[in-house]
């Protein structure tokens, strides 16, 4: 397996999903349900998942599904995150990094596709970055917003606002799919080819 990141023991197998996520679970209980739904239908069709590494929240609710429905995960955390999030030490892979340069930049190189459900600050500053590099030409790879629950409706009209006033290109604006339901996302990744490489 191709990887920048020489320095580190690769033991997955499978393509890997990144799920970008809070670190809470909401005050609705359709979060819970619908991320474990989501991280149980990705190890069903044989994919793992990448993430920020934490046991708490959402975060801690996919990995310990994907886990226990047979996919592998691989969590990066930055060290002076486990502060805030607790590491969650049962995964198949754990990288404690510097920084969250590193950490973004571990887990875009590890990812076949990307998938951001319901969070905070930091689910979308992700999800945007993303969308940015492949603005940039720096990956070709699918990038989702599970819309669960309307979560993201105000985000998808600030974006379609940036359309209309001229500073989002509509054809970098239509590369962040929007999923109102699982299954889309559940398409969108069956027919992943492997991962375009690529370095942030």
């Amino acid at each position: 397996m191709k990887n920048e990141f020489t320095d580190i023991k690769i033991k997955t197998s499978q393509h890997l999903i990144a799920l970008y996520c809070g670190s809470r679970s909401g005050n609705n209980p359709i979060y819970r349900e619908k991320a474990i739904a989501l991280a149980t239908g990705i190890a069903e069709l044989g994919f793992g998942i990448v993430y920020g590494g934490a046991s708490i929240g959402l975060m801690g609710q996919v990995a310990d599904t994907v886990t226990e429905h047979g996919g592998e995960v691989v969590g990066v955390i930055p060290e002076f995150m486990l502060d805030y999030e607790i590491a969650h030490h049962h995964l198949t892979e754990l990288h404690i990094v510097q920084t969250m340069h590193e950490r973004k930049a571990m887990m875009a190189d590890r990812a076949a596709a990307f998938v951001a459900l319901p969070g905070g600050l930091g689910t979308f500053e992700e999800i945007l970055e993303v969308a940015t590099w492949s603005q940039l030409n720096q990956h070709q790879k699918p990038m989702m917003l599970y819309n669960v629950n309307g979560f993201y409706d105000h985000l998808i009209a600030q974006l379609d606002h940036a359309v209309e006033e001229g500073f989002l290109p509509p054809q970098h604006r239509a590369k962040l799919i929007v999923c109102n339901h699982a299954d889309q996302i559940f398409n969108a990744i069956k027919s992943l080819d492997s991962p375009e490489h690529f370095v942030v």
